[in-house]
């Protein structure tokens, strides 16, 4: 009988590994060359892809529009890649007045896939390198965090203030204590054989919004010393990040140069797909 049963159990496992590998294949979120060379075609110009070793991690990025321009830097949230923002590099109007970066963060993309790094503090490590190499040229550098890049690019800017002109968080899981209480099935997703039936995106993305809270913690004294100017982008309807995010940014961000929310009571959490227009909007308010 006992035999039967572990036979069963392995079967079921076999059977459950088998339809994570193929939904990782399906859910990597990474971009590929054919997606690009499609989505530009037609363009007089398409997005390149670059990669940087940062304490031994390959963190992948790519760009598009010119050197002689300030630039507007996108972090995705969780899980995503740099291809969230893809269509922004498509406007030819925004490719006027920005160059466009958009960022692999890591454990999506091509930036160490499937490893996920739970510290606000070293994800900022690791994205300094390129940030820094396009502030370099004395150009103006706006960061835009969607979701979990809210907080990441929040954690930035309190640590590496000289890098940083202004900030759009578009619906950013920055108040720790609107965080919800999910340890109940994300605990579990960590441990072994589990992990490795989830697939690998949503494994990372697992990972780190599963101590994004003691993160957000940390992150409470530091507030203060945001002093760019910031526009904070939330809707009524975003069922995965509390709109009360936007009053947590109201009376956290005191000593901002300036502060913009703006609210919009029938949006949901996707605001980078159903409404571009304002984060458009919010690059070009904050050249």
């Amino acid at each position: 009988m006992f035999l039967k049963i572990s036979k069963r159990i392995l079967i079921a496992y076999g059977i459950l590994f088998i339809i994570s590998q193929i939904l990782s294949s399906c859910l990597t979120f990474k971009v590929k060359q054919k997606e690009i060379d499609e989505k530009f075609a037609g363009f007089s110009q398409k997005p390149m892809q670059h990669q940087i070793e940062v304490q031994g991690i390959s963190m992948n990025y790519a760009e598009i529009g010119s050197d002689s321009l300030p630039v507007a830097f996108f972090v995705h949230g969780s899980p995503g890649s740099w291809g969230a923002f893809i269509d922004f590099m498509r406007d030819t109007t925004l490719l006027k007045i920005v160059k466009i970066v958009s960022v692999d963060r890591v454990g999506f993309g091509d930036s160490d896939f499937g490893d996920a790094e739970k510290s606000l503090v070293n994800q900022a490590e690791l994205l300094k390198p390129i940030v820094a190499k396009y502030k370099k040229s004395g150009k103006k550098l706006i960061l835009i965090g969607h979701s979990l890049g809210g907080p990441l690019i929040a954690r930035m800017t309190m640590d590496y203030p000289e890098l940083i002109d202004n900030l759009i968080i578009v619906a950013g899981s920055i108040a720790p204590e609107l965080e919800p209480h999910e340890k109940w099935f994300r605990i579990p997703m960590e441990i072994i054989p589990i992990r490795f039936l989830v697939p690998a995106s949503f494994r990372a993305s697992n990972h780190e919004i599963l101590y994004l809270k003691p993160e957000l913690e940390k992150m409470l004294p530091l507030w203060k010393n945001i002093r760019q100017p910031v526009i904070v982008i939330q809707g009524g309807k975003d069922m995965l990040v509390s709109p009360k995010n936007a009053d947590f940014a109201e009376k956290m961000l005191v000593n901002a140069k300036s502060l913009k929310v703006v609210r919009v009571d029938t949006m949901n959490h996707f605001v980078p797909w159903s409404h571009p227009q304002l984060i458009k909007k919010a690059i070009i308010e904050s050249l």
